[in-house]
């Protein structure tokens, strides 16, 4: 079922409430405007970087691409800047790698509208789908990471320990168990104020791969998000989850291209 509003309006809701309207993730996190840049600055342990810019120019944006080096080099810590592919100047990209970031794989930003969303995925039989609110738990979400996406865990499980402990009003996390076993995991970033929750880190183990798992953990997430009155969602989609979200609703806006700056 597609989402009732248009993409355009869509994509210029999530720009203002989510990149322009920013807030902090976690308790020692700092989001501030500087001139046209949203950036977020956070310990080594979590994201820093530029969530939104707005240029009117060629040389606006290098001054400001100039300026951010220059703070993370003075924090010594990598700095991402996520482009969009309607952020202006239309060679922001090309003049972010001249600068010496590196881009990292295109992911498609997706959204819908909660109530316009085919939420009828069942839980596999033999799964049942669990709140994360320990450390034991955020180390089951971290230990199906790993194993989903191959990725070291450790920087995943001290902000999310950090979260669920210092601003638990801005994040969920669930695991899928089969039995005692974690066969998936996923979590939801919620920003108070804002109609937008994001999904991020949606993933099942190689064996559980193509069982409803993945389903079964969105239409989970949404009925949270809507229960605490949250209308729409978001999240940055794979190649491999693009199908997936496309069949149960979500609308492609934009794509999004990771550049990292490693001083």
């Amino acid at each position: 079922m597609p989402s009732t509003s248009a993409p355009a309006a869509l994509l210029t809701l999530y720009d203002r409430e989510t990149r322009q309207g920013a807030h902090a993730d976690g308790p020692d996190d700092v989001v501030e405007r500087v001139g046209r840049v949203v950036r977020r600055t956070a310990p080594a342990h979590g994201w820093n970087g530029v969530v939104w810019s707005g240029f009117t120019s060629a040389e606006e944006a290098d001054a400001a691409i100039t300026e951010q080096i220059a703070h993370c080099t003075a924090r010594g810590l990598p700095f991402e800047w996520k482009l969009y592919a309607h952020d202006l100047p239309a060679d922001l990209g090309r003049r972010l790698v001249a600068a010496g970031f590196t881009p990292g794989p295109d992911e498609t930003l997706m959204a819908a509208e909660i109530d316009a969303l085919a939420l009828t995925a069942e839980v596999p039989d033999g799964v049942r789908v669990l709140p994360v609110t320990d450390r034991t738990g955020v180390d089951q979400v971290a230990e199906v990471h790993e194993r989903a996406f191959g990725d070291d865990a450790s920087r995943l499980r001290r902000q999310l320990l950090d979260a669920l402990t210092g601003t638990p009003d801005t994040v969920v996390a669930v695991l899928a168990l089969a039995g005692d076993v974690p066969v998936g995991a996923a979590r939801m970033e919620l920003t108070p104020g804002t109609s937008f929750a994001g999904l991020w880190g949606g993933g099942t183990v190689p064996e559980w791969r193509g069982r409803g798992v993945y389903r079964a953990l969105i239409t989970h997430r949404a009925r949270m998000a809507a229960a605490r009155g949250y209308s729409r969602l978001h999240v940055d989609a794979s190649p491999r989850s693009r199908p997936i979200l496309s069949r149960l609703g979500f609308t492609e806006l934009t794509v999004t291209t990771p550049y990292v700056y490693a001083p």
